[in-house]
């Protein structure tokens, strides 16, 4: 049965959305145009991981029953030597003058040792942060994934769009003080972005950067709004943002291959982006940050951080486990 569904609420709502339906395939962003339903699309589109479509064919809640895949838990051990040995190779490529920026990821596996249900994990994120976009997904193709994600890749309606530049991150405070490595990685996505709309878009607006809140973290964002020109149609836009530089890297499609090929873990569909999804009327499409995957016997929790030439690889590894706290805190609290 080729069934998936998604739980979502959106951010500073009150109201939980589902979408029911059968689940199909795309290899390409530009093949979603004149589609509706939730999307759910990779970091990288594989064979294994295609574009996943979720048509809308249910609108009341109801239950049915998954059979989730066992995780594998013996890497568990070595993630630590993991990302010491990536950052070593990504540090020097970007001492090498070969990127400007890459963004290094990591998953975290650990065992389930409670019985909760997804749906109640679920209404724990949505208690915990409201603010963000909260996503129970299920697909037989990828899976279950629970995400609370403070990024827009792509919203819209009726013809009216926003995206984002979301990049640093620090401890949330009444005052943040940015670093200079901060800015300057915030300001690398603002400016892509910038060049990317000038091609699609001759009327569009950027306010920012300012500082956010995520749960424990704060981020620096710009907003920007624009209306496409006629002729362009939204997944064509969609293949050309995703994904950002700040998930990614600079220059973007070759920071996209180096990281496919040399970070340890398979990203799937970490860093992808999910929501729902209809370019004539309503989208709301996020990115898949603050994530993890649900196991039958546990769960894959993964992050990321953007690293520049003055990167310290503690501080980046400390940077990765603050955000994996933002799933870890659903793991662990009572709501």
């Amino acid at each position: 049965m080729n069934q998936g569904f998604a739980l979502y609420r959106m951010p500073y709502a009150r109201e939980v959305m589902l979408t029911r339906g059968s689940v199909r395939e795309f290899r390409s962003l530009t093949a979603l145009d004149c589609q509706r339903g939730f999307v759910v699309a990779p970091f990288a589109v594989t064979a294994d991981e295609p574009i996943l479509l979720i048509e809308p064919e249910v609108e009341g809640i109801e239950s049915f029953q998954v059979d989730l895949p066992v995780l594998a838990l013996e890497h568990q051990a070595n993630q630590r030597d993991d990302y010491h040995i990536d950052f070593l190779n990504f540090h020097a490529q970007l001492l090498r003058g070969t990127f400007r920026k890459l963004v290094l990821a990591r998953s975290l596996s650990i065992a389930k040792a409670d019985s909760a249900a997804p749906v109640e994990l679920f209404h724990r994120a949505c208690n915990l942060y409201p603010r963000m976009f909260i996503a129970l997904v299920y697909t037989p193709q990828s899976g279950m994934w629970l995400t609370a994600t403070p990024e827009t890749l792509l919203s819209g309606v009726n013809g009216n769009w926003q995206t984002m530049a979301l990049a640093g991150t620090m401890p949330w405070q009444d005052k943040v003080a940015w670093s200079d490595k901060n800015l300057q990685e915030q300001r690398f996505v603002a400016t892509y972005i910038t060049r990317l709309l000038e091609q699609f878009s001759n009327d569009f607006t950027e306010e920012g950067p300012y500082t956010t809140r995520a749960g424990h973290l704060a981020h620096l964002r710009s907003d920007f709004r624009f209306t496409l020109y006629n002729n362009v149609r939204v997944g064509e836009l969609l293949d050309a943002l995703h994904p950002t530089p700040a998930v990614c890297g600079l220059p973007k499609h070759e920071a996209f291959l180096f990281i496919q090929q040399n970070e340890h873990r398979t990203r799937s569909y970490y860093s992808g982006f999910m929501g729902p999804f209809n370019a004539a009327a309503r989208t709301h499409l996020f990115v898949t940050l603050r994530c993890m995957q649900l196991f039958s016997n546990g769960y894959e929790l993964y992050a990321g951080g953007g690293l520049l030439k003055d990167s310290q690889e503690e501080s980046e590894w400390l940077e990765t486990e603050s955000k994996l706290d933002t799933m870890r805190k659903v793991l662990i609290t009572e709501c």
